[in-house]
């Protein structure tokens, strides 16, 4: 297979794809498809996705309109002619209103409803909801972390076949994007899910998986270590472990004091930690700790290093100056979700005021020597690397001024931080080709022409 007339950089090159690889660029290589000027860049990979959740949110009530407990509230009660309510994407940080399960009731009545914070790390449940997930009397129908995981995995109780079809769904619409790659981070057994979707002919996407703590012993046990390929498309990804929750939740774990005096929530102390991440080291499973407040970043940092072990940190949102350098240092990296600066500025700023210059600080980390992996969190964000990129970038959205402008990035490296590959031979043929320059404005709209995933089609426009 030869492409024909791509720009790459500066140049306008072909390039000859042969067993799924690059074997030439270079100019007139013969005849093939024309793309007429269009750019190329390396397939872009989304490196935190909660991909059944990513699916299942499309068929959900969206609440991610609703400026209050109130609002939300209706938008919910609008959907009872179904058996089950589930609504997603509520921000309830800015609400001036309280969520609670008889503001949820007096919409719902007796049906029961589920609406699922967008961050994930809490549920609001009217009082059906709350008898049937086994908390009936809960005194307001807000559940968070682990109780707000539950729930998830009692909605999530939908045939395979379906969830299946509507995974390939989500997948065909990541490849229109130009996405090539994801790592699953869905709190389940997801080896299982994706051997059984590649045997049914799923193949737009490269799928790393993560492995979380009720399943760590059984994925030692079947001998499974990071970067073990389980079919071409399908690689064990690393352990990833939750030690605080989240901002809008207010169970992020951080330094300074919430408006009611706590620091939020730490789910996994460094005495449970310890072991947990030595036992997955030790097998062959790389570590990746989830944490959000500062002060959880700096007992993360602290387990990496007593450990002496390399691993990466997901999200990483709020830091302490002093923690910049010691990423690069202990060779953690760091996966971060730009588009959640930009949901999150006013909720940020309520709630970590004063302290929002050390939030998201990618530019920060960069010019300390950390190595950025860019993702979603999908359903948090969308599953587009231009909208993360963009957001990294500009900082910006919606008309808004930047926030927090010095803490940019360039393109380039926001681009270096969505692909895992380069356009040289030998390398994965693994391709985007777009229609606007990829390092230019506008990254959050860009047209996408193709998708290759080694040297097959996985998008044409």
């Amino acid at each position: 297979m030869i492409l024909t007339d791509l720009r790459l950089g500066d140049r306008v090159v072909d390039i000859r794809i042969e067993g799924g690889l690059i074997a030439e660029v270079g100019e007139h290589l013969g005849a093939g498809e024309s793309f007429d000027g269009r750019w190329v860049v390396p397939g872009l990979w989304d490196h935190h996705v909660h991909f059944t959740q990513w699916a299942l949110t499309s068929r959900r009530v969206d609440l991610s309109t609703a400026t209050s407990a109130a609002e939300a509230a209706a938008i919910a009660g609008a959907a009872r002619d179904r058996g089950l309510i589930v609504g997603a994407n509520f921000r309830d940080g800015v609400w001036a209103d309280a969520p609670t399960a008889q503001l949820l009731d007096a919409a719902t009545g007796d049906v029961p409803a589920v609406l699922v914070s967008a961050d994930l790390h809490a549920v609001w449940l009217n009082s059906a909801a709350l008898a049937r997930f086994g908390h009936a009397g809960h005194p307001t129908g807000l559940l968070k972390e682990d109780d707000a995981f539950a729930v998830h995995q009692g909605l999530d109780a939908v045939g395979d076949e379906t969830v299946d079809g509507w995974a390939r769904d989500a997948a065909a619409a990541a490849a229109r994007r130009g996405v090539v790659g994801i790592v699953d981070l869905e709190m389940a057994w997801n080896r299982g899910a994706w051997e059984r979707r590649i045997a049914a002919g799923h193949d737009a996407l490269r799928v790393e998986f993560n492995v979380y703590t009720q399943d760590l012993e059984r994925a030692i046990a079947e001998g499974m270590r990071t970067g073990d390929a389980l079919h071409e498309l399908l690689t064990v990804g690393r352990y990833k472990v939750l030690t605080d929750g989240s901002l809008n939740t207010r169970t992020a774990y951080t330094w300074e004091p919430y408006e009611d005096g706590t620091h939020g929530m730490l789910t996994v102390p460094p005495e449970t930690l310890l072991p947990l991440m030595r036992r997955a080291f030790e097998a062959g499973i790389l570590p990746d700790v989830h944490a959000i407040g500062d002060q959880a970043n700096t007992l993360a940092l602290d387990a990496f290093e007593t450990l002496g072990v390399a691993g990466r940190i997901e999200h990483a949102q709020l830091l302490s100056e002093a923690d910049y350098p010691r990423f690069a240092a202990l060779g953690v990296e760091v996966s971060v979700q730009p588009e959640h600066a930009m949901d999150d500025r006013d909720v940020s700023e309520r709630f970590w005021a004063g302290r929002t210059d050390r939030l998201y600080a990618f530019r920060s980390l960069l010019d300390a020597g950390a190595t950025l992996l860019f993702g979603s969190d999908a359903p948090v964000a969308p599953l587009d690397p231009w909208v993360t990129m963009d957001a990294a970038v500009t900082r910006e959205r919606d008309g808004r001024p930047s926030w927090h402008p010095e803490q940019r990035i360039t393109p380039q490296e926001a681009l270096a931080a969505s692909t895992r590959s380069t356009i040289a031979v030998g390398q994965p043929a693994d391709l985007a080709i777009v229609d606007r320059d990829p390092l230019g404005p506008d990254l959050r709209t860009m047209p996408v022409a193709a998708t290759l995933l080694a040297g097959r089609y996985t998008h044409h426009a």
